[in-house]
């Protein structure tokens, strides 16, 4: 686990200062009034001054999942997280350590690095030439018939980063939530033994998806609508968050059928000692989680239309393919599946009140061989369609929610993990505003 130097402090409260007083007291009162069991009403989705609150509250006040261990190998390396207005600088530096950086140049606010990933020595803005070092410093800033300034007054502004079981984590707050600590702890031990350390990028896809960051997640957090999965279908139970006395007559040979192969994995991860059981605190803690690993259907190994390996390379320590999948979901914008064959990491980044941009990342062993060892098409096909799924299906909704005939409906009891996390999502806001 390595940490960034640490952040200055920045202004909290600046987006939702800017907002008249008469139209922040609606906004509260919204949240107070929340309806429990129900959807959220329409401005949540559709009001850009829920939006501002949403980019304050929550992705300025909380750790964010940024990206992999393996998409920066090498010192120089990076990538440009953007989300609401904020964009960061998120780099290896040269002790192995992770540098978070606001990537905004320190003389009239240009974009210090355009391109979403690369490598590079010190950081150079293209417009007029400001240079810094990889820990943000002011290292050349002149022009001629300048008088000297103090550099050290101008360094890029810097953000907090973590990595940890090879995730990389950003939080822009003066003080991060100091709950993570313990949600790391929980997740270490489930993600240590395919050690992402020794992954490398297979594919990474981005897709804008023209709904609220909201409906993202809340699509994500239920398999009510998993009917409309046929290539994920394949390998995950149709059972998904149902309980014993909520299994319908046609899916109970289904039933059965997970039941029996949850045992059998169960009994593997036993004598392989890994940690399997189901830890969910999605709205009890700051750092909200859900993980556990839970079996697939047909041969149990990995998100193909008969459940076989996608690559024949192990990850990391694992001595077995038919792991089913290590499945984990984080507070506020990410979830992520760790089989024995490869690993799928997803992350939101809001980008206004209608649109956001999903990013998932397929991981392999970094000695596995395209073309030998898999079939990239065949690795990425199952969740590409998926993704394109789901983005139709948020979109159905977004359209929905800019209806007047628009009103908040009722929770499924399948759809729990949904209501988690907008209990989640407004007490934290709540919080905020109070």
């Amino acid at each position: 686990m390595t940490a960034s130097v640490n952040a200055p402090l920045n202004t909290r409260g600046k987006l939702a200062a800017s907002l008249p007083d008469e139209q922040l007291a609606e906004i509260t009162a919204l949240f107070q009034f929340r309806r429990t069991g129900y959807s959220l009403d329409a401005p949540f989705y559709t009001d850009p001054a829920i939006f501002k609150i949403d980019m304050e509250a929550i992705f300025g006040q909380h750790w964010i999942f940024a990206a992999s261990t393996a998409e920066l190998p090498e010192p120089g390396d990076y990538v440009t997280v953007d989300y609401g207005p904020y964009s960061l600088i998120v780099l290896r530096n040269d002790d192995g350590g992770v540098n978070v950086l606001h990537n905004v140049c320190r003389h009239r606010g240009a974009r210090v690095l355009t391109e979403s990933a690369g490598s590079t020595g010190n950081l150079v803005c293209g417009y007029h030439s400001w240079t810094y070092s990889p820990e943000g410093n002011l290292i050349h800033a002149s022009a001629p018939g300048e008088a000297k300034f103090d550099k050290n007054c101008f360094a890029l502004k810097r953000a907090h980063g973590r990595e940890v079981a090879g995730l990389i984590f950003v939080c822009i707050a003066d003080e991060p939530p100091t709950d993570f600590d313990e949600t790391a702890k929980i997740f270490e031990p489930y993600l240590a033994p395919h050690d992402l350390s020794k992954t490398k990028i297979a594919y990474q896809q981005n897709i804008i998806e023209e709904g609220n960051w909201k409906l993202v997640m809340e699509n994500n957090r239920e398999c009510y609508h998993c009917d409309g999965h046929p290539e994920l279908a394949c390998s995950l139970f149709p059972t998904w968050g149902l309980t014993e006395g909520l299994i319908p007559p046609h899916l109970e040979e289904v039933w059965d059928r997970n039941k029996q192969a949850q045992s059998s994995l169960e009994e593997r991860c036993r004598r392989y000692g890994l940690p399997y059981e189901v830890v969910e605190q999605l709205d009890t803690r700051i750092a909200g989680i859900r993980i556990s690993r839970e079996s697939l259907d047909g041969e149990g190994e990995s998100f193909s239309a008969d459940g076989r390996r996608l690559s024949k390379k192990l990850l990391g320590d694992l001595r077995d393919f038919r792991l089913g999948r290590c499945s984990m979901h984080l507070q506020p914008n990410s979830w992520f599946h760790f089989l024995g064959d490869h690993v799928i990491t997803f992350a939101v980044f809001p980008i206004n009140e209608h649109q956001s941009l999903v990013r998932t990342t397929w991981l392999v062993a970094d000695d596995a061989v395209e073309g030998v060892d898999y079939d990239l098409e065949k690795l990425t096909y199952t969740w590409k369609q998926t993704n394109l799924q789901d983005k139709a299906f948020v979109e159905l909704c977004q359209q929905g929610a800019g209806s007047p005939a628009y009103e908040p409906g009722p929770y499924m009891k399948s759809e729990y993990q949904v209501e988690a996390f907008i209990n989640w999502y407004v007490q934290r806001v709540q919080e905020h505003l109070a």
